[in-house]
């Protein structure tokens, strides 16, 4: 079967390839409740074949040539929105600059998932137990926003607002994710599954740290994903380890606080309060394993 034209029905739904990013957005902005953006196409398709959305168009920019790659910049790193979960994740200044990133690239869904979703789009769709946003908010990562109005740049942990809901406006769409890049700063990503290894988290938890020759803290991150409907992430806690050597009994208080604090809710893999202790488990052991063997008991 030839795949469909520029603009044609494919199973009820008119199915639009878009020309430039600004067509796209115009079309989205037109028809906001009955037109949705594809790219990769692994979620959405997914929805529409189970009948958990009824759409009249949908609009793909996989055709777009300009938002796929990845940007290196003295200052930051740009990875195009449309770039596969596999080639970002294994480009190699992400496996090195941020390797927690990599990693939650890495076990995302399953190889042909990752070799047809995009990072945009993963972003975009906001399930709350993706690997990715986790680690994205603890990088401090942008999501640069085109839509009707011009370009924006806006905070993961403020893109991703509820169980699959983001706050784009109508017409708007995710072109990159924008990582600042910071010298000697280490990061990692734990995923506990609780039921298979292929399984979605029950928990996931990402870290980055930043420390002095001395081993002074001066910059510390900690995200809990796949508990709650976004992200967590409590900056009063880590930035209170801030000009501090980070110690064993440091990182038990950090672990307490975000175990007692994190909204958890129950589902098949876990109860609320298996949820807080794993995140708690799992907090100590991203931090700890940054940290090095040279932590202070």
């Amino acid at each position: 079967m030839d795949p469909p034209g520029p603009s044609e029905k494919v199973a009820d739904v008119e199915f639009v390839r878009a020309e430039s990013i600004d067509e796209a957005s115009r079309l989205l902005a037109d028809d906001p409740s009955g037109t949705r953006l594809i790219a990769g196409g692994t979620a959405l398709v997914l929805m529409i074949k189970h009948r958990l959305v009824e759409l009249d168009r949908v609009v793909s920019i996989a055709g777009l040539d300009h938002l796929v790659g990845v940007d290196v910049e003295p200052g930051h790193v740009l990875i195009r929105g449309s770039t596969s979960i596999t080639d970002a994740a294994r480009h190699p200044v992400v496996r090195a600059e941020f390797p927690a990133l990599a990693t939650a690239f890495d076990v995302v869904g399953n190889v042909r998932i990752r070799n047809a979703a995009t990072v945009a789009g993963n972003v975009a769709e906001a399930d709350y137990a993706s690997d990715p946003p986790s680690v994205l908010v603890a990088l401090d990562a942008e999501a640069v926003v085109h839509g009707p109005a011009g370009t924006r740049h806006v905070p993961v942990g403020d893109l991703i607002t509820g169980f699959y809901s983001t706050s784009l406006e109508d017409g708007e769409i995710i072109t990159g994710l924008r990582l600042p890049r910071r010298h000697g700063q280490r990061s990692t990503y734990l995923k506990y599954r609780s039921r298979s290894s292929e399984d979605r988290p029950c928990v996931g938890v990402a870290a980055a740290l930043s420390t002095d020759p001395a081993g002074v803290v001066q910059r510390c991150a900690v995200v809990v994903g796949a508990t709650g409907p976004r992200p967590q992430r409590f900056t009063d806690v880590t930035d209170a380890v801030v000009g501090q050597p980070m110690t064993a009994a440091t990182i038990d208080e950090v672990a307490a606080q975000y175990g007692a604090r994190i909204e958890a809710m129950a589902d098949q893999r876990g109860s609320a309060w298996y949820r807080r202790r794993m995140a708690e488990v799992h907090v100590r052991r991203a931090l700890t394993q940054l940290a090095g063997p040279e932590v202070e008991q």
